[in-house]
Formats: structure tokens, C-alpha cells, sequence
């Protein structure tokens, strides 16, 4: 497995290009304005004109892209990648979209004799496992904790989860600091003496450092985090899951 097509090359999606060619592959992307890669294609990346074309010929295609509609752009509409990729193709979709989305994709792939996986996450049981362990070198260029979760769909309701949960402890950070300010605390002092204790978590350390030293540079759009937690919040309602903290 060598030669990959990605599309979608946004704050996330450009280091990955970067891991994956440091890893050997030859990565070909696709993005909506293409000045907004030239960087990475200096870099070695290779430009394509179409989302066809960037599917074509590959061994593996990897999205990456903004909403659930985008992803169904890129999939489903005319010139798209189940069409165009070639039968025995890996169809990896990184994009945090609907798990009912996700199982869509797997379903038109496996007609077409295509491999579609969601997250770092695969479809189907035996078979997806196999896709899984086929897609593990790709995976280690781009990530470190690498989990099999099940069948179609599973990747997406574990970062449903994984959004849940970060909603309410940056939430709480962010209260906890208004208060404090209010408080009349000195915040570098606040920070130090609860950042190692219960109230410690990633949240705090890599956000809340920040947010002391008025970085607030993205690392991540809130208008995609948004579109997770309403996608979350669905996905709970569909099941009489009441989270009270998320909906807030």
C-alpha cells in the first residue's frame, strides 16, 4: 500500500499529509482552494484537479473534511470517490460525521467491492478486522493510540463520546477560570495548584495553559466542535438519552 489520495487538507488533515510522506507514501490531495495547500505541496504532496481523480489509481483514499453534507459531497455526489476508486480500494473517512452516514458509505463500498472504514475505525466484523489490520501502516503514521472499536459506525459513536466528554471538561475549565478571575485569584497560582490534582485533565493542561497566555490560535474550528455536539446530541435523543451537559 502506497499510493494515497486524500482530500481534505485543513488544520488536521495537512499534518497528516506530512506524517504520511515522512512515512513513504506517495500522498495525492485534493482540496476545495488549492492555494490554501501549496505549502504541503512543495512539500512533496501531489495535486489533483478532481475529488475523482484523487481517488482514481489509489491504494487507499483518506477524507478528512468539514460537516456531514461534505462528506456526502465527496462520497455520493456525481464525480465521487465510490465511483471512482477501483475495486479492492480502502476508503477511510476521518471526518466526524453521523454513525447512520458511516454505514451508508460501508454499505455502497462493499457493492463495489471497495473497503470503506470509519474514523481510524473499520466495518462489518471479520472481514473489517482484516481491513483494519491491512490499514494499521497508514494509521501508525498518522496516530498513536490506534483501536479496533467494531462494525460499521462504532468509530463514530466513539468520538460522539470522546465530544461528549470534552464539552463538559473544557466547559468546566472555563468556568472555573471565570470564576476565579472574578474571584480576584492569580490565575498562574489557581492553575499550578490544581493542574496534577483531582481536577486535572487534558483539557486543563493543554487548553487552560493556553488560555492564561491568551493563545487562542485553532487547533480546532468551534464551528466543527458545534457540529459534533449537535450530532451527538441526535444520536442521544434517538436512544431516551438524556445529557443535560451536552445539550447546555
Amino acid at each position: 500500500m502506497k499510493k494515497i489520495g486524500f482530500i481534505g487538507v485543513g488544520i488536521m488533515g495537512k499534518s497528516m499529509v506530512r506524517n504520511l510522506m515522512k512515512a513513504g507514501f506517495e500522498v495525492s490531495i485534493y482540496a476545495r482552494t488549492k492555494a490554501k495547500v501549496e505549502d504541503v505541496l512543495q512539500e512533496g504532496a501531489l495535486w489533483c484537479n478532481s475529488i475523482g481523480s484523487c481517488a482514481a489509481g489509489k491504494d487507499a483514499v483518506i477524507t478528512i473534511v468539514g460537516f456531514p453534507k461534505d462528506v456526502e459531497e465527496v462520497y455520493f455526489a456525481e464525480g465521487n470517490i465510490l465511483d471512482s476508486a477501483a475495486a479492492g480500494t480502502y476508503l477511510i473517512d476521518m471526518t466526524t460525521t453521523s454513525p447512520q452516514l458511516a454505514i451508508r458509505i460501508y454499505e455502497k463500498a462493499k457493492k463495489n467491492g471497495q473497503h470503506a472504514l470509519d474514523a481510524p475505525v473499520t466495518g462489518g466484523d471479520t472481514g473489517a478486522k482484516q481491513d483494519f489490520h491491512a490499514c494499521m501502516p497508514l494509521f501508525e503514521a498518522m496516530g498513536k493510540t490506534i483501536v479496533y472499536e467494531g462494525s460499521a459506525g462504532c468509530g463514530q459513536h466513539t468520538k460522539m463520546a470522546n465530544q461528549i466528554m470534552i464539552a463538559g471538561a473544557l466547559s468546566g475549565v472555563c468556568e472555573a477560570f471565570a470564576y476565579a478571575q472574578k474571584a480576584g485569584l492569580d490565575m498562574d497560582k489557581l492553575y499550578a495548584s490544581v493542574k496534577d490534582g483531582a481536577a486535572a485533565s487534558f483539557q486543563l493542561s493543554s487548553l487552560g495553559a493556553k488560555i492564561l497566555k491568551d493563545d487562542y490560535a485553532p487547533g480546532f474550528f468551534l464551528k466543527h466542535f458545534i457540529k459534533d455536539m449537535k450530532i451527538a446530541a441526535q444520536e442521544a435523543k434517538d436512544r431516551d438519552v438524556n445529557l443535560e451537559v451536552l445539550n447546555t
